[in-house]
């Protein structure tokens, strides 16, 4: 066997390691891969595919003398110690770009929903129903000429940019370096400092990568910049928000509402928030559309394919010295 793939993945990246001639084991149990299976497994092999849920650490490199290349299923790579990979001359490959689509798809439609009050809607509608329209009944939100407040104009920030701005919404971003003016210009974004971002933006919505710099970098004094009317969506990474503070938050009337498809100690999420209607849980589907998974699965397929017939593989995200 060459290769492990520690989840089920999408049949097209088995095709492709099959014509490339190589000989695969894949994971078939129910709940994710526990720690100690994922260590007897890559014991004998040279390429590891992983989901972004499953921690490739030191004990697991270690563990993997032979070992080539991580490919990871997924756009981060903060479930990978990359730093120590590097240090053993492996390789570790993401799969950006594809799931921004996606991505900018469920963050719009959890901004719908929030404005909107769908999910509140349909939880009334199945339990007691409603005695009729009524002209100040179950009011929400229009999106057109409200401020959308962008963290991360990256790819997918740069699509959601792309869908709010035909909402007719005021597009403002912050990032640590301002884009090129053209890119502002193609978006109709302005960029602004983090905190002009959190006192001006009636929907705030984070596309920030999880890293040192980035955990909780919403927090409490963040939090109270906000609106009091103001909506957050996070679909990035649950570190990147101190969670644990959203239901004091909401309670507080700090902020109006919040909708969350990652979060802070995934899978795990607050009772609190799970009770609260104005709160929105997912659970990561962030990039779960076939289209964006089949083409990870190319991505992660066609890398260790790469790797093995001795060519260098796309999306290298660690510094491995020649």
């Amino acid at each position: 066997m060459n290769v492990f793939i520690a989840d089920q993945i999408p049949q097209e990246a088995l095709e492709i390691l099959k014509k490339n001639g190589l000989t695969f084991e894949m994971y078939q149990g129910e709940k994710l891969i526990d720690k100690k299976t994922l260590i007897e497994k890559v014991a004998d092999v040279e390429y590891l595919i992983t989901p972004l849920s499953t921690q490739v650490d030191q004990e697991v490199i270690d563990a993997a003398p032979k070992l080539k290349l991580i490919a990871n299923f997924g756009a981060g790579t903060n479930n990978i110690d990359t730093d120590y990979a590097a240090q053993k001359k492996i390789p570790v490959t993401n799969t950006p770009y594809v799931s921004a689509i996606s991505t900018a798809e469920v963050t719009i439609s959890l901004i719908l929903a929030l404005m909107h009050r769908v999910v509140e809607g349909d939880a009334l509608m199945r339990t007691e129903g409603f005695n009729g329209w009524a002209p100040l009944f179950f009011l929400g939100h229009q999106l057109a000429k409200k401020a959308v407040g962008i963290i991360g104009l990256g790819q997918i920030g740069q699509e959601v940019a792309k869908r709010l701005h035909a909402f007719d919404m005021e597009i403002l971003y912050t990032q640590r370096h301002q884009a090129p003016s053209e890119l502002e210009e193609k978006l109709g974004a302005k960029y602004v400092s983090k905190d002009e971002l959190l006192k001006r933006s009636d929907i705030v919505t984070l596309h920030i990568p999880a890293t040192k710099e980035t955990t909780h970098y919403l927090g409490e004094r963040e939090f109270k910049l906000m609106k009091d009317s103001a909506i957050l969506v996070n679909a990035a990474r649950g570190q990147v928000i101190d969670e644990q503070l959203l239901p004091e938050m909401l309670e507080n009337k700090e902020i109006a509402g919040v909708a969350l498809d990652v979060y802070e100690k995934e899978p795990l999420v607050s009772d609190e928030l799970k009770k609260m209607s104005n709160v929105i849980l997912t659970p990561h589907v962030g990039n779960a559309t076939v289209e964006a998974r089949d083409d990870m699965a190319q991505i992660v397929a066609e890398n260790v394919s790469a790797m093995a017939a001795g060519q260098s593989a796309k999306y290298i995200v660690n510094s491995v010295d020649a």
